[in-house]
């Protein structure tokens, strides 16, 4: 199926009203809002039914592998355990989309954001939306935050003309928009390189397969907001498969639109507005699969109280203890939202 959509295509015009609703509502308007599918609201639960549950011995089991695949001086031991049974929930307006609410807890989601920024987004294999206008400095063996905020201007752009030099304080803050893991996706084309892609985190891969074992991760694109960030309405259909695509949200609540194509535009079923949290995961597959979607909003001040100050006390010592090499940037996930898009990128 995915081969017979245009990646290139505009979505429909009653999608594009929804977006640019939720893309204006703040305040009271966007808590109150009908359409708002919030999952910690008894009216939206009402709504949507849950489809099974994810074992809490088998999360507890990947949780503790995910710990204990790549440990090391930079990051802490320790797996919670879930104790009931995880509702995975779907909505009859929209078969196939799967919303899995607190799916993965404060512990591991601070595991995935050191591996996938401290390490994964180090490793420049693993290009960025800076790379290309920019050359982009790599600390030998290190994370981009062990670099002072006040340091100068590192990254040189490739045309002067065009572009000024950028700090690792604005690299980090407001220019880093997206890296790609695995398959380096082509945005310009929309198509994933016919070349070797590299490695894709074992770890990661790993863990996202035994929550989702219908889909092996091959690609991924972790995004990178800020309150007044969007990512506009579009399909992901360069995959040659139709396996699920797995979303994964750390730090600020975000608003995430999902619809169909429809005859009828005033049909409010071929369209649904969800409000996710901090580990929140949404696994779209079947019919929703290859659904426009996007991101209108990112709500400022709304990332979990124990993620605010990371990357700040992210890493120990030899000897386990909390190291300071992060305190400098103390405070940087408070004003941010990291979304982890994962998926395979072939049968």
């Amino acid at each position: 199926m995915s081969q017979s959509l245009d990646a290139h295509q505009r979505p429909p015009t009653h999608l594009r009203n929804v977006y640019k609703k939720f893309q204006k509502l703040r305040g009271s308007a966007l808590e109150s809002d009908p359409d708002l599918l919030d999952l910690t609201r008894p009216t939206t639960r009402d709504q949507l039914r849950v489809i099974r549950t994810i074992d809490p011995a088998n999360t507890h089991i990947l949780f503790q592998e995910f710990a204990r695949a790549e440990s090391s001086a930079t990051e802490p031991l320790a797996a919670p355990i879930a104790s009931a049974p995880v509702p995975v929930y779907e909505h009859p307006h929209m078969p196939g989309l799967h919303v899995i609410p607190s799916l993965f807890p404060p512990e591991i989601q601070r595991l995935l954001l050191s591996r996938l920024i401290h390490r994964d987004l180090s490793d420049q294999t693993h290009k960025t939306n800076v790379h290309m206008h920019y050359e982009v400095p790599y600390p030998p063996g290190q994370s981009f935050f062990s670099m002072a905020p006040s340091s100068e201007p590192l990254f040189l752009p490739k045309d002067p003309t065009v572009h000024k030099p950028l700090s690792i304080n604005q690299f980090l803050n407001r220019k880093l928009r997206w890296v790609t893991l695995g398959g380096q996706y082509d945005w310009t084309e929309k198509v994933y390189p016919s070349t070797l892609p590299p490695l894709f985190p074992p770890d990661v891969g790993e863990l996202l397969h035994g929550l989702f074992p219908d889909m092996k991760a091959e690609a991924a694109i972790v995004n990178f907001y800020t309150p007044g960030d969007t990512l506009s309405m579009h399909r992901d259909v360069s995959e040659e498969c139709e396996r699920g695509l797995v979303s994964v949200s750390i730090g600020c609540d975000g608003i995430f639109v999902i619809g169909r194509n429809s005859d009828d535009e005033t049909d409010p079923s071929q369209v649904l507005t969800l409000r996710l949290r901090s580990g929140d995961a949404v696994y779209m597959t079947g019919e929703s699969r290859f659904a426009w979607h996007g991101v209108p909003q990112v709500i400022p001040k709304t990332c979990p109280e124990w993620l605010r100050d990371w990357p700040a006390s992210s890493a120990v010592d030899a000897q386990g203890e909390p190291s300071e090499c992060y305190e400098q940037w103390k405070g940087w996930m408070q004003t941010k939202r990291i979304n982890i898009n994962v998926r395979q990128m072939r049968d």
